[in-house]
């Protein structure tokens, strides 16, 4: 596999390189991927969106299909979710929860390292899972857009907040993923945007964008706050608000 991929590949060449790699690393798909640079490839995090959001819409709308209650069919969506994803953003959402603990930066550092889950990050995975399965059952009837919008958004708009902090630690995820530039941050957030707005109509589409992006960045600034700067499990919490808060949107205005 090669770390660093040539800048002289066929532009569709290098794009196909870099969904691949966005895919791999977001998804538990056993897709070979030629490399893993991501800061890169992240303008293709709403791509590797498409396909978390597509399956577990496509799980969702199976499950009404067979006339299973909507509360059911979200939790089984959301079941279908961590699967393909490893639960890699839930892992992140925990860990950072259970950083609140700590005094000082060293020491919410080294409890997000902790493999032991705590009160916090407990507490953290209820509401995310509880909030998100309310949300999802309440506006059952475009489920299956509002959660392909969901996983875009969530994910397209994570290189910026990347892009704008700090690495809070030379150690982990985030710091082997590096820091990208401004081009493939744009072009993932105008992807995710433009993604949001098919799958949902203009007006909702907008309010999911700005909804995501406030979330995204509120968590930009506490994990400022806590860690000065971000990491990998504060990117995992990151994703878990964007995508609380643009279901939650969409049920209170839909």
């Amino acid at each position: 596999m090669d770390p660093a991929p040539s800048s002289d590949d066929p532009l569709v060449n290098r794009a196909l390189d870099d969904i691949r790699a966005a895919t791999a690393f977001l998804t538990r798909l056993p897709i070979d991927a030629p490399h893993f640079d991501l800061a890169r490839s992240c303008w293709a995090f709403p791509v590797a969106g498409v396909v978390v959001g597509g399956a577990t819409g496509a799980i969702f709308a199976a499950a009404l299909y067979f006339e299973m209650p909507p509360l059911i069919a979200a939790l089984l969506a959301l079941l279908a979710g961590a699967v393909l994803t490893g639960a890699l953003h839930e892992d992140g959402l925990a860990d950072t929860a259970d950083g609140l603990g700590g005094t000082e930066p060293t020491r919410r550092l080294e409890i997000m390292r902790d493999s032991h889950i705590g009160t916090y990050g407990v507490l953290a995975l209820i509401f995310s899972v509880g909030l998100r399965t309310a949300a999802l059952a309440e506006i059952a009837e475009i489920g299956f857009a509002a959660l392909i919008a969901a996983a875009m958004l969530s994910r397209g708009l994570l290189p910026a907040m990347m892009h704008v902090l700090d690495l809070a630690s030379d150690k982990g995820l985030a710091a082997t993923a590096g820091k990208p530039e401004r081009n493939p941050v744009l072009l993932s957030a105008g992807l995710s945007g433009a993604g949001a707005i098919l799958a949902l109509g203009p007006a909702a589409g907008m309010g999911a964008l700005i909804f995501g992006a406030v979330a995204i960045s509120g968590m930009a600034w506490l994990a400022k706050r806590l860690i000065g700067g971000y990491n990998g499990d504060t990117l995992g919490a990151a994703q878990q608000s964007a995508e609380i808060a643009v279901l939650l949107f969409l049920a209170a205005t839909l």
